[in-house]
């Protein structure tokens, strides 16, 4: 019991990519990936124009955590009917077009503030309602598309997913950023409007993800009326979310100060300060999650909120994971998503200073980096899905993860030469289509492993165990170039993909050991 979608021929494959479910994930696509850039790259860069330091300007990224920790309201989003939206598209429609129209509000909101001008902590609730909105969208498209199609189309609705994702972070990245150029603001001579105006541009064009989402129809999978319409559960939900999200901030925050005094004596034990950092920050993030498990605890014993509902809310989509799939396979998926991306993750964090360290101009960076890369990660992505399609998903997912692993060696060699504009295209035409390919696979792997009576949640727990980990050990990337070198610290990154290959060979054993009827095929 492989979790591979049918083979097929290329022919069928590339006539596939002309349904309307195919192309409509193109366009939803773009309306997920244009919120992205506009918290990270493009922020950063208009908050360095308006004259805001460099360690005020990274705690922005935190804005995006919501990436991370989506798994978290997913329920909310599963079962909470909104009034109107809910009525008149469905459940997963409804739930799109409001999380498009918050990411709307968002963006919107942050080009009324000028940085230079307003209080910071306006931007930054702004910033943070777009990823909290945008996590949110992303949560729901994951579900449409899971529920939208049968699994023989999962790979192609994955690969016109990226490509749209992709275009959009073009048009949030390299876009933006031209557009504030052309509205005339630069490092030397700062123009609020000329930011103001992009922003309200990134805004309109996310009348594309609208439009798509009026014009597409609502999956034929029923959801329960009876959860759907009971207030009482909202209201429970709704209670829980926010007091266990409160829970986990507060420790989180309050932990902040032990944390700089555990981390020195564990770097002087350690004789390794990142090492010891990333632990210290995997034990605050614990803390705060066990902090909000206990609230849930409080809240369930003081009859606040029902224990079915938790129960059926966030332990049976767990359970029923580890039911179909028995204790050792589970855990060794999850340990497989939680590492799958971590060598691609690590060393992007650190790229784009890595190209500046090397000689390569910004405009050379956004043009080759930025634009061509992209592009390349779109062909990758279009051809991991006819692979899939062709060779069976654990295949292509074994190529993804050799393949990347192999292209962290080249950035050890770009190291060696130092400026040199052909060998910088062969690195980004090798490690973005080796990147494009193996997301492909690998979102039509998680679908594969989604149950659809719990799609929104499981898909959630996938998509934010696959980022978590190596998000947190990226945040060192840079502390680790120092200690180790570039190409000390590319030869690492390549060596981290060793375990996600065994993973795959072990992860594949079982399943053809296996005859389990109910996993996916």
């Amino acid at each position: 019991m492989t979790p591979s979608l049918p083979k097929t021929n290329c022919l069928h494959s590339l006539q596939a990519f002309s349904q309307p479910r195919v192309i409509a994930m193109l366009f939803l696509g773009i309306s997920a990936g244009i919120p992205l850039l506009l918290i990270f790259s493009s922020l950063g860069l208009w908050l360095r124009e308006a004259g805001i330091e460099r360690a005020t300007v990274t705690y922005f990224s935190w804005a995006a955590l919501g990436y991370s920790f989506k798994f978290v309201w997913a329920p909310l989003v599963d079962k909470l009917p909104l009034p109107f939206f809910t009525t008149s598209l469905g459940q997963r429609r409804g739930w799109i077009l409001f999380s498009q129209l918050m990411i709307m509000l968002s963006i919107g909101l942050m080009a009324s503030l000028d940085p230079a001008q307003d209080a910071l902590t306006l931007m930054a609730f702004a910033a943070i309602l777009l990823g909290f909105s945008s996590a949110t969208q992303d949560i729901v498209i994951d579900a449409y598309r899971i529920e939208s199609a049968d699994s023989n189309l999962q790979a192609l609705l994955s690969s016109s997913y990226i490509a749209g994702y992709r275009i959009g972070m073009i048009i949030s990245g390299a876009g933006a950023l031209l557009l504030a150029s052309y509205f005339g603001s630069n490092l030397e001579s700062y123009s609020y409007t000329a930011w103001q105006s992009t922003y309200y541009s990134m805004a309109a064009i996310m009348l594309i993800g609208v439009i798509t989402t009026l014009v597409i129809r609502e999956p034929n999978t029923q959801h329960d009326d009876a959860v759907l319409h009971n207030r009482s559960e909202h209201l429970q939900l709704l209670l829980l979310f926010a007091l266990a999200i409160t829970s986990f901030i507060a420790v989180y925050a309050m932990s902040f100060g032990i944390s700089i005094t555990l981390k020195s004596a564990l770097a002087s034990a350690l004789s390794n300060k990142p090492l010891a950092s990333f632990f210290v920050e995997c034990l605050r993030l614990g803390l705060g999650i066990l902090s909000a498990g206990l609230c849930a605890k409080l809240l369930i014993s003081k009859g606040l909120i029902s224990y079915s509902l938790v129960s059926q809310s966030y332990i049976e989509p767990i359970n029923d994971f580890f039911r179909r799939y028995g204790m050792s396979l589970a855990w060794l998926l999850l340990a497989l998503i939680g590492l799958y991306r971590i060598s691609d993750i690590v060393l992007g964090v650190i790229s784009n200073i890595f190209y500046l360290d090397l000689g390569f101009s910004k405009p050379e960076i956004a043009s080759v980096v930025k634009t061509f890369g992209l592009i390349m990660t779109i062909v990758g992505g279009f051809m991991g899905g006819i692979l899939v399609l062709r060779f069976g998903v654990m295949r292509i997912l074994l190529l993804g993860a050799v393949l990347s692993a192999l292209t962290n060696l080249l950035f050890m060699l770009l190291a060696n030469v130092g400026y040199n504009m052909p060998m910088l295209y062969l690195v980004i035409s090798a490690d973005n289509l080796s990147a494009g390919l193996a997301s492909a696979a690998f979102i039509a792997f998680l679908s594969s492993l989604t149950n659809v009576s719990f799609t929104a949640v499981q898909y959630a727990i996938f998509s934010s165990l696959m980022t978590l980990l190596p998000k947190i050990l990226g945040g060192y990337s840079g502390s680790m170039v120092e200690s180790l070198g570039y190409e000390q610290f590319f030869m690492a990154t390549a060596l981290m993909g060793l375990p996600v290959i065994l993973l795959i060979i072990w992860a594949n054993k079982y399943f053809r050991l296996s005859t389990n009827s109910n996993s996916p095929t």
